[in-house]
């Protein structure tokens, strides 16, 4: 075949002059061949983005301080620094106090030691962990009595934490009216509230496999646990020097400090049987 003008080699033109010219044709235009390498290389721009970067973490930083008033986010870091280890060896001691012999704090530098060092310090992870199973397990126990719902389950759970709230600040105004100097912070109490979890959860367990009589038998052993420790852990932080290092309590506030340590291990089994006791029957 012929092309229009009659030569053979009109079918196969030469484009490579074309080619040359568009696969170079940018080279040596400049930024303007690309508008995002413009922007980047703009300084104004470069400077808008170090700005916005600089604002963003002043913003950053300044949320961080707002939030670690109202929530202490550093001090809970310390309250949930437990291992597995820490959390066997707590929980025996909350069910068998009563061979434990040292139960002061230990410090380091004038700061007390994270719990996963120290079996005596107060964590709230067993606390946290300790009510999300007793929720599960008051659940379980209505379920096995035809008697489950999810308005109960949440009131149940509603009514465990406003009864541990009630106590906290209870013990705090208590605390307050006596003039107790102590260390003891609102998340100490927290913690020492929500420990009285570990034998409700026992008990009602208990209730499960043996009935009436093996919850009433169990919780009893857990009530008296729970007293001990609580004797024995919160006499260091309220009563006063004296009487943490054993000597005679005498004078008419240290008294007070001693019924207001009684009063506060007394409570934890009222709350125990009273959050408990309808789950079993």
């Amino acid at each position: 075949m012929r092309g229009p003008s009659g030569d053979p080699s009109s079918l196969f033109d030469d484009t490579s002059s074309e080619v040359n010219n568009h696969g170079h044709g940018d080279v040596g235009k400049g930024p303007d061949a690309y508008p995002g390498q413009a922007f980047l290389s703009d300084p104004m721009s470069n400077l808008a983005m170090a700005y916005g970067s600089s604002l963003a973490s002043h913003g950053k930083e300044m949320m961080d301080k707002n939030l670690d008033r109202f929530i202490p986010i550093s001090k809970l870091k310390y309250y949930f620094a437990v291992d597995t280890v820490y959390v066997g060896k707590k929980l025996g001691l909350l069910v068998f106090p009563y061979m434990h012999e040292n139960w002061e704090v230990s410090y380091q530098q004038d700061t007390p030691v994270a719990p996963r060092f120290d079996i005596n310090a107060p964590d709230l992870y067993i606390p946290v962990m300790g009510f999300i199973t007793y929720v599960l397990v008051a659940g379980l126990a209505l379920g096995t009595q035809n008697r489950f719902s999810p308005e109960i389950l949440g009131i149940q759970a509603s009514s465990a934490l406003v009864w541990l709230i009630i106590e906290v600040l209870a013990v705090l105004l208590s605390l307050y009216l006596v003039t107790v100097n102590t260390d003891l912070t609102t998340i100490d109490l927290v913690a020492f509230s929500g420990y009285k979890y570990v034998g409700m959860i026992v008990g009602v367990v208990a209730g499960l496999l043996f009935g009436r009589t093996g919850y009433y038998l169990t919780l009893l052993w857990c009530c008296v646990s729970i007293f001990v420790f609580t004797i024995r852990t919160l006499r260091l932080k309220i009563l006063s020097e004296a009487a943490a290092e054993g000597r005679l309590v005498r004078g008419a506030k240290n008294q007070l400090r001693m019924y207001l340590t009684m009063a506060i291990a007394a409570a934890q089994p009222v709350f125990m049987y009273w959050l408990t006791f309808h789950l079993v029957r």
